[in-house]
């Protein structure tokens, strides 16, 4: 059954999902634009003009964007929820399609409705602070598709902070790396070269990197390879530069395997 609730205009997103009854708790907001899904197993995050760029997710499986046609909606994002005892223990995220009816006699299923995205990205950023199991890194990716919200500096400022969950930590960079703009490779670039951040954090700030347009992300990666300390990181760079068929990274393997460096 679909229970509803008595809310005060004040009360927090959290506090609502906290109220809720054991079971799943609904909610939806505003996407971004570019950002559809066929509100099942595939979100794509560049599509334009009724055309999706390489950049999509399939959910449960490989997915190749030229074979497979499919309905793209526009939105919204959906939030399924589990909560048990006020505690948020896992989610689903999905773009476009319907809600489906809960089954008679099965779990207690609450609908928030439609909820702002600025009020959703705050939820969703301010659980995976707090929680070092599944749902925290969990939380990130949906906080990025949200509509009229610059997350990066709050991902930035995540990834960077020893005292939050790992997991929290290396989803925040590699949704780092997936964000628009030069700001984003910046922030990667200084969380390469930030001391005191864990080894695996920065490695994954190497693979956010490489994930960057060429432009951006092999002049990063070619310095991170020459210069940085620590030889793993040094390791990882080289390894994704062997993945960018880029000729600045064939001229740095040819320097390297003839000596001259």
């Amino acid at each position: 059954m679909i229970t509803s609730l008595v809310l005060v205009l004040a009360q927090s997103l959290g506090a609502r999902v906290a109220a809720a009854p054991d079971g799943t708790v609904r909610l939806t907001f505003a996407a971004r634009p570019g950002v559809c899904g066929n509100g099942h197993s595939i979100i794509a995050l560049e599509c334009h003009a009724g055309k999706c760029g390489q950049r999509t997710i399939s959910f449960g499986g490989s997915f190749d964007g030229d074979e497979i046609d499919y309905a793209c909606e526009p939105g919204p994002v959906r939030l399924s929820l589990t909560v048990r005892g006020g505690t948020v223990e896992g989610l689903h995220c999905y773009v476009g399609g319907r809600w489906v009816a809960p089954a008679p006699g099965g779990p207690t299923v609450t609908d928030l409705g439609e909820v702002a995205a600025r009020d959703a990205v705050d939820f969703l950023l301010a659980l995976a602070q707090r929680d070092d199991g599944r749902a925290g890194g969990e939380a990130i990716f949906p906080a990025t598709i949200a509509d009229s919200v610059t997350v990066w500096p709050a991902l930035l400022k995540l990834a960077r902070d020893g005292r939050m969950p790992r997991r929290t930590r290396r989803e925040a960079v590699f949704w780092l790396g997936q964000a628009a703009g030069d700001a984003a490779t910046r922030g990667l670039t200084a969380l390469v070269d930030q001391a005191g951040v864990d080894r695996d954090v920065k490695e994954q700030a190497v693979f956010a990197l490489s994930q960057r347009p060429h432009a951006e992300g092999v002049p990063v990666l070619i310095r991170v390879a020459r210069t940085h300390l620590d030889p793993e990181v040094r390791r990882k760079a080289l390894f994704w530069l062997g993945q960018s068929d880029d000729p600045r990274a064939l001229a740095l393997f040819e320097e390297i395997l003839t000596g001259g460096w």
